[in-house]
């Protein structure tokens, strides 16, 4: 059985960049969790405990950083909790907050987890020759900076 040739409707739409970008992303994500999978984490919990690295102490920053709602940062860091990858702790100046802290354990899971992804980007883009794989990043960069991407991801500073 063969496939058609794409109608003028398909062709303009897999025509388009941003429509591209988005087919990209899925691959990309799809490789990326595929190769967690293995240690056990997901691009979520890779974020949570990025974020858990960087001094986002607690649950509330977490959820306004990333975009994750309350009650799946919650799911997640239960997960990572189970792990031993991050501690979570009542804030004493307000019962109420959590604080959450990396272990040395999620330090290495972090550690682990950069390699993984590091060999998931070079499977999607080892092809790509070093200045195109340079110029790819610099664009996706700027495309990130403009003005029009800080409308689809909520930054806070926590």
């Amino acid at each position: 059985m063969s496939i058609s040739a794409p109608s003028d409707a398909e062709a303009d739409l897999l025509g388009r960049t941003g429509f591209r970008l988005v087919e990209l992303g899925k691959v990309a994500m799809a490789m990326a969790d595929a190769a967690l999978a293995e240690h056990r984490l997901s691009g979520r919990h890779l974020r949570v405990l990025t974020l858990a690295a960087a001094g986002v102490p607690s649950q509330q920053g977490m959820s306004a950083r990333s975009g994750i709602d309350r009650t799946t940062i919650v799911s997640i860091l239960d997960d990572l909790e189970r792990a031993g990858y991050v501690r979570r702790r009542r804030d004493p100046a307000d019962r109420r907050r959590h604080l959450v802290e990396l272990t040395d354990r999620g330090a290495g899971a972090l550690r682990t987890a950069a390699d993984v992804l590091d060999r998931a980007e070079e499977d999607l883009l080892g092809h790509l020759s070093a200045a195109d794989r340079d110029r790819l990043g610099r664009t996706v960069e700027k495309i990130l900076d403009g003005p029009g991407a800080g409308r689809a991801l909520p930054v806070v500073d926590c």
